[in-house]
């Protein structure tokens, strides 16, 4: 077991873990680290805790120290330095004619880097704006392409909910978010009703998935023959998942059909693995935004692969 620290650098942003160094480091408190960009001031959000090789990345960085009031003073002084140095990098990105959107600009504490985040949509060859931009502030310079997915997590926004984002707000990594997670929950397939502020699929889908998963393998599809408690047979009308309740339509010996309500145990059925789609519900343009919003998807994965 090693004695690690986690620490993060961005509002909801990865945690990362350091050996605290023989240090008497709390949570909340402030410390600047060694990172791969160079020297990083950090918060600490999990305290000293052990926890075993497997859960860490060798080699293991040592905290350098615990934030001093000259050290608040110069973070404080970057923050302001990146907002003058995001007015210039706009100014030069017209000045070039580059088709791309700037988001956020980041200074190391070090001041060793300056890190220009943007969005665009394709590759864009900014080779003679980082010229001018080391000329101007005399350091290096890293451009970085980054989704409207980070894009959104960076500005922060609020959600259909009413509430503020959940990557702005505590969302560490976005988590692999599909079309099925919806169909699986039986919600409208309508594209502006299942994506986010960023255009993407809202991550929220990923929350209670495990649980419609489980749920639904308890119940009929709709269509399918059940039999009553009585032993009548019904065909499926609807389902309501999470009372995990039946409704039936049973035809009587006089031949008139009775709507029934069953809970899913009192009934037998013949459960399917794979439940059908819910996307005969939706007209043809919806599916077509359907489909552009998963090309999307697609295609956002792979250039973060890349």
């Amino acid at each position: 077991m090693i004695k690690v620290i986690g620490v993060r650098f961005r509002k909801a942003g990865k945690i990362y873990y350091f050996d605290p160094n023989n240090l008497d480091i709390k949570q909340g408190q402030n410390v600047i680290v060694e990172t791969v960009r160079g020297i990083e001031y950090g918060n600490v959000v999990v305290g000293i805790k052990e926890v075993t090789d497997d859960e860490i990345i060798q080699p293991l960085k040592s905290v350098i120290r615990i934030t001093t009031p000259e050290d608040d003073k110069k973070e404080e002084k970057n923050r302001l330095k990146e907002k003058d140095a995001f007015d210039i990098c706009v100014k030069k990105i017209a000045k070039h004619g580059l088709v791309m959107k700037l988001i956020d600009v980041e200074y190391t504490f070090d001041n060793n880097k300056v890190l220009f985040y943007f969005t665009a949509d394709g590759r864009i060859d900014f080779r003679e704006l980082v010229k001018d931009l080391a000329a101007i502030f005399k350091t290096r310079i890293e451009l970085r392409q980054i989704g409207v997915r980070d894009e959104t997590k960076m500005i922060g926004s609020i959600g259909i909910c009413g509430r503020p984002l959940c990557c702005h707000t505590h969302l560490c990594e976005f988590q692999p978010v599909s079309i099925k997670m919806a169909k699986e929950q039986n919600l409208s397939l309508n594209p502006t009703k299942i994506s986010g502020v960023c255009g993407r699929l809202m991550c929220c889908l990923k929350y209670e998935e495990s649980t419609y998963e489980y749920l639904n393998k308890h119940l009929p599809n709709v269509g399918d023959k059940a039999i009553t408690p009585e032993g009548e047979k019904g065909e499926v009308l609807s389902v309501n998942v999470l009372r995990q309740l039946v409704r039936l339509v049973v035809r009587k010996e006089d031949g008139d059909p009775e709507i029934l309500q069953y809970k899913a145990k009192e009934l037998k059925f013949r459960v399917n693995k794979k439940r059908k789609d819910a996307d005969t519900e939706i007209s043809e343009e919806e599916k077509k935004e359907l489909k552009e919003l998963q090309n999307l998807e697609r295609k956002e994965g792979k250039m973060k692969r890349e």
